[in-house]
């Protein structure tokens, strides 16, 4: 079966807007309506954050919304038993973004397994090195027809890139500079070389930008450079206060990318 990523890219080349969000967060009970919210807005992929206590790339936006989801009680295991039904509701991909310690707790076998039975496309696991990967997990991640998106910053050195497009089957994480992720930077913060020569380099697998990307200039500068763009932080603020989640996604959407 064709894993959900790929289809999203064979049929959109472009503008794939991916919102990022805190699974227990702001409520306990909010997870299946984020999602369900952001497909019914336009969103072409959704990444899920799995809250741990200890995030290493995460800025203090994104880090508070762990802290708040890890106190309303979210767990991997109760993460999986609120997703059981999502396919019945929600047809775009869906990732599972976070740190290895939980998924380990769970055990890797087991957590490929569950993403498979609750329809996970693939996830993106920031501590976990490749080699690692290749030699121990990537035999669980094909039996569950599940990506491992890899991560490539502006230090990645050319070589590097291409071994991670070659060990990549559904995208590339492009971080868009060298600090922790959060809202906030202008379009001209970023590093435009390092766009233009991952560009220029002719990657056989597509890419979205993340970190920092906060509103309609940093999105739609982003979507100069790679397949899309993923906002985080700016959406956790957007609905850290929400008293109405349908109106304040649809509202968030909008303000990034009008046209949809």
């Amino acid at each position: 079966m064709n894993n959900r990523i790929n289809q999203l890219f064979e049929s959109k080349k472009e503008n794939i807007f991916s919102v990022y969000f805190t699974a227990g967060f702001p409520k306990l009970g909010d997870t299946v309506k984020i999602i369900q919210e952001l497909e019914k807005n336009g969103v072409d992929l959704i990444e899920i954050g799995m809250p741990f206590s200890d995030p290493t790339a995460d800025g203090p936006t994104i880090q508070r919304s762990s802290e708040v989801a890890l106190k309303n009680g979210m767990s991997l295991k109760l993460l999986f038993e609120q997703l059981k039904d999502i396919r019945q509701s929600v047809n775009i991909p869906l990732i599972l973004m976070g740190y290895l310690n939980p998924v380990y707790q769970y055990g890797m076998e087991a957590f490929c397994q569950k993403c498979a039975e609750v329809g996970i496309d693939g996830t993106i696991l920031p501590d976990l090195p490749l080699d690692e990967f290749d030699a121990e997990y990537r035999k669980y991640y094909e039996a569950a027809n599940l990506h491992n998106v890899l991560l490539i910053t502006p230090q990645t050195s050319e070589k590097r890139i291409r071994q991670i497009d070659d060990a990549s089957a559904g995208l590339i994480y492009m971080v868009s500079s060298s600090s922790t992720t959060g809202a906030g930077k202008k379009v001209e913060d970023f590093h435009q070389d390092y766009f233009e020569r991952v560009q220029n380099m002719n990657l056989k697998n597509p890419r979205v930008i993340g970190f920092g990307i906060s509103d309609q200039a940093t999105f739609a500068n982003a979507c100069k450079y790679a397949q899309g763009a993923i906002i985080g932080s700016a959406f956790v603020t957007a609905i850290k206060d929400s008293d109405n989640l349908e109106k304040d996604i649809a509202t968030f959407v909008k303000s990034i990318d009008p046209g949809r």
